[in-house]
């Protein structure tokens, strides 16, 4: 696994080469800048996973520097954890460090345990917050005009919300996440076991016709393969959102 990558925005050599060393000690690497400038045109250069950041700061301060970090972020598509580091520890400063999108705020004279245990925790959370995206965006399948959210339980089509019963929305999910894909009906018969309702061939093809009667002129898309089962067409073929 790489080693996750920290750039420390400090332009006190000291604790530049301070905080540094402990990094390295942890098991970080380590990049540094020594003013706002630098910092943005290494970030345009180097895979960066997490930013200590100085609040005071030669030309640029430390929250325009936050402040630009985020408005690229659009750009860079990825979002970085900053963590400030400062001898500024006024109410009044903490503030303005996390309007300006800080994600924590050290004081300095600060313990390098402490420091380390914090970057661990702030990239535990961010680990923890693409996961869950990930997740979402993996319960969710659309194609065209219909759109099913496995997490929710929920479909929609045409923005109409559709009422389905448990095993409509079993076999309608599974059709839905393999456009033109073949299933028999032993296969839909596995996918939706589990379930309150004695399972038959004879069915399967009762709950696809109740399932197209709900979608209306949409129905059809559900299509029977004749002597084998049923697929799920599209007019477009593929999904725009792919569980």
């Amino acid at each position: 696994m790489a080693k996750v990558n920290v750039l420390v925005v400090e332009d006190d050599a000291d604790i530049q080469q301070l905080v540094s060393y402990n990094l390295i000690r942890a098991g970080f690497h380590v990049c540094c800048a020594d003013n706002g400038e630098e910092a943005l045109k290494l970030l345009d250069k180097e895979e960066v996973d997490c930013i200590l950041l100085d609040l005071m700061l030669p030309k640029m301060s430390g929250l325009e520097v936050c402040g630009a970090i985020r408005e690229a972020e659009a750009v860079r598509k990825k979002v970085i954890p900053v963590i400030m580091l400062t001898a500024k520890g006024e109410e009044q400063d903490v503030v303005a460090g996390f309007e300006y999108g800080a994600d924590d705020y050290i004081t300095k004279p600060f313990s390098p345990k402490i420091l380390i245990a914090r970057i661990k925790a702030v990239l535990k959370r961010y680990a923890a917050a693409r996961d869950d995206e990930d997740k979402s965006s993996r319960s969710l399948i659309k194609i065209d005009a219909l759109q099913i959210d496995k997490r929710r339980h929920e479909v929609k089509l045409n923005d109409n919300h559709l009422q389905l019963t448990a095993t409509e929305f079993s076999i309608l999910t599974l059709l839905a996440e393999k456009p033109g894909w073949v299933f028999s009906r032993q296969q839909i018969i596995d996918a939706v076991r589990g379930y309150d309702f004695l399972i038959t061939p004879r069915a399967i093809d009762v709950q696809i016709f109740g399932l197209r009667k709900k979608m209306g002129k949409y129905g059809k898309l559900i299509e029977t393969v004749r002597g084998i089962g049923y697929r799920y067409d599209t007019t477009s073929g593929k999904q725009q959102v792919s569980s």
